[in-house]
């Protein structure tokens, strides 16, 4: 007469089936990682989907100051809003990004230069943001000014890329 060993029946001693299995542990643990990317993926598309920047509603009005408080042929830096406020010589104002249009690597104001330069890969721009010096593609991203009862606010939800002198007096002084 065979005795059949209790741990080969898949049944204990005290009569409770084996834990899970190794295998059946790693199949129930793949399939909850998919469906939390699953739930990752449907988010981010539907976030992206009904962004809404351009809205009214989002403004992100940054104040940085009188406008009396800067003067002509000058550069502020605001690191915390990430930004560089220039005050041209006839008196207008550019707000342009602190970040160089390559890798976006924080560029710096030189001031014996008159230029801004990236430490990372030596790119150069003017004043008006305008690439002087290569690697970088384009110029720095300008963002809208508005000027409400003598202040300055600059609005971080509204980027302009590649802006040309042209079109540059429209952002300097939009109320």
């Amino acid at each position: 007469m065979k005795i059949k060993n209790p741990k080969m029946s898949g049944v204990k001693k005290d009569g409770l089936k084996p834990k899970q299995s190794r295998r059946d542990f790693m199949k129930t643990a793949w399939k909850g990682l998919g469906i939390i990317a699953g739930i990752e993926f449907t988010g981010l598309t539907l976030h992206y989907l009904v962004d809404r920047k351009d809205s009214d509603e989002n403004e992100k009005l940054f104040e940085a100051g009188l406008v009396t408080q800067f003067p002509n042929k000058s550069v502020t830096p605001f690191r915390n809003g990430h930004f560089y406020l220039v005050r041209l010589e006839d008196g207008g104002f550019i707000a342009m990004s602190i970040k160089c249009s390559h890798l976006g690597c924080s560029i710096m104001w030189d001031e014996k230069k008159n230029e801004f330069i990236c430490p990372c890969h030596s790119s150069k721009f003017s004043l008006t943001g305008e690439v002087i010096n290569p690697p970088a593609p384009r110029p720095l991203d300008i963002y809208e000014i508005k000027i409400k009862d003598g202040k300055l606010f600059i609005n971080l939800n509204k980027k302009k890329s590649e802006v040309s002198l042209k079109n540059l007096n429209s952002l300097m002084f939009s109320n």
